[in-house]
């Protein structure tokens, strides 16, 4: 789901909840009779003035147009809410009008993720690089041996990712590491 889509829905959310508590403040209002202390015209019952306009025959027309487009809308944002978490391919630093540099966006994260399967202690790693709320994420996710050293580790997958990150020249990329413990010690099997 990408930024745009975000501040969509957050503002969208927002009129929609401005629109639902005016109109509740104003039905109690009308309903305990103080709406026609503050609008004198106001009376006890409801008339919209809608019969003359459903009546002519523009209306359906128009209606169908208006209900094709909040269709067409209403399509957009839920297929602009299924997750998509693949990236493709990132534009690194240099590139120019007369040329681009260009990398496929896993690559980077599945090298980090073999050097951090390297270290002691760690049983296997994976990375790929994915959209999450419209940032771009380089995720390495490593299970450890229940006997290591977390702290290395740590230590080690946080260097990896930054140098990684570092290597890419991009501002926006961000670093997630997920480190899981494994249920059974393989590294004191004998080979």
């Amino acid at each position: 789901m990408s930024r745009t889509v975000l501040g969509l829905d957050r503002l969208l959310t927002f009129l929609l909840g401005l629109v639902l508590l005016v109109g509740g403040a104003a039905a109690i209002a009308w309903w305990a009779g103080w709406l026609s202390q503050v609008f004198p015209g106001t009376g006890d019952r409801f008339a919209a003035g809608t019969g003359d306009a459903v009546r002519a025959g523009w209306f359906a027309a128009v209606a169908a147009a208006v209900a094709v487009v909040l269709a067409v809308l209403a399509l957009w944002w839920l297929l602009s809410h299924l997750p998509r978490r693949g990236t493709d391919d990132l534009t690194l630093a240099g590139s120019e009008t007369s040329g681009r540099l260009r990398l496929h966006a896993d690559a980077p994260a599945r090298t980090a993720a073999d050097l951090l399967a390297a270290q002691p202690g760690v049983r296997g790693a994976r990375g790929r690089t994915r959209t999450d709320r419209g940032e771009l994420v380089l995720e390495l996710r490593a299970t450890c041996e229940p006997t290591a050293d977390l702290h290395e580790v740590a230590a080690a997958a946080n260097r990896i990712s930054a140098q990684t990150r570092q290597v890419l020249g991009r501002d926006d990329v961000h670093g997630r590491v997920v480190l899981s413990i494994a249920r059974s010690d393989r590294s004191s099997r004998v080979r």
